[in-house]
């Protein structure tokens, strides 16, 4: 069959999954090697198109298919961009992955059970804690909200900072909506990026668009994030609502599960200088 007729009734399919997903049609998503690529890049990073482009090897027009093709499942998100706005970035949505895969695994067999939402404490064998840093542009709420995360949920296994590019106060809503969640961020206070200069972190995660156009290099090189996500504040005239902060915090509780999984199965750092 022509490639172009099977681009077709890959398109039907795609109807269907999203009004009525099957644990058939979500193994048939996910079947083909580019989407597979797809979502595992966007598993660890947001991306933009012509990012995913250089990444699996391909054209824009294939690429932008088979992104389609994930979105009409709900397995990716898009979500435009805060810096250039002709520009989109794409996420994979876990949550939605994670349902999904357990249906298929439950109707293989009952007992097989889907991912794993708990995170995972790191391995015993590290010398030392993963450390990561959290970056926006303001340090007011989404990477003071994610450091508080990172930290309440890896029992502190992981060291958790945060810095911004032009630092603000620490935003009212954000201290409640952590408060909600048993995590005091009260006295904790912005900080502008370059405090951590001579600082070496496994990874810095950029949550917003702007400031991951102007993140520094950091010593050793780590691994560069990027999660796209919209500042809670910037509704009602800049004040935010508590909704949009819980929507925020609800994202970032979604992300980190699988970061603290990731950062667990890394190789230790002294074992990859081997």
């Amino acid at each position: 069959m022509h490639k172009s007729s099977l681009m077709y009734y890959d398109r039907v399919a795609s109807d269907e999954l999203a009004s009525n997903p099957t644990p058939l049609d979500f193994v048939q998503l996910l079947a083909d090697p580019i989407r597979w690529r797809l979502l595992d890049e966007l598993g660890r990073s947001d991306r933009r198109v012509g990012e995913l482009c250089e990444i699996v090897g391909e054209s824009q027009s294939l690429v932008s298919y088979h992104l389609r093709e994930l979105r009409s499942g709900d397995l990716v998100r898009a979500r435009r961009s805060a810096f250039d706005g002709r520009d989109t970035y794409y996420r994979r949505d876990f949550g939605r992955f994670v349902d999904l895969w357990t249906l298929a695994g439950a109707a293989l067999h009952p007992g097989i059970h889907g991912v794993s939402t708990e995170p995972v404490s790191p391995t015993r064998h590290r010398r030392r804690r993963q450390q990561v840093l959290f970056l926006c542009t303001g340090n007011s709420s989404r990477s003071q909200m994610a450091e508080a995360l990172l930290g309440h949920r890896s029992n502190g296994a992981i060291l958790a900072r945060s810095g911004g590019s032009h630092p603000k106060p620490l935003h009212p809503l954000a201290v409640r909506v952590m408060a909600d969640r048993g995590i005091d961020i009260s006295q904790n206070r912005s900080k502008h990026f370059s405090e951590f200069a001579s600082d070496r972190f496994d990874r810095v995660v950029t949550l917003c668009d702007k400031v991951r156009e102007v993140c520094p290099e950091f010593p050793g090189h780590p691994d560069a994030v990027h999660w796209s996500m919209a500042d809670p504040a910037d509704r009602s005239g800049g004040q935010g609502r508590q909704r949009d902060f819980v929507r925020t915090a609800d994202e970032l509780e979604d992300r980190i599960g699988p970061l603290i999984a990731q950062l667990s199965s890394d190789v230790p750092t002294e074992r990859k200088r081997l």
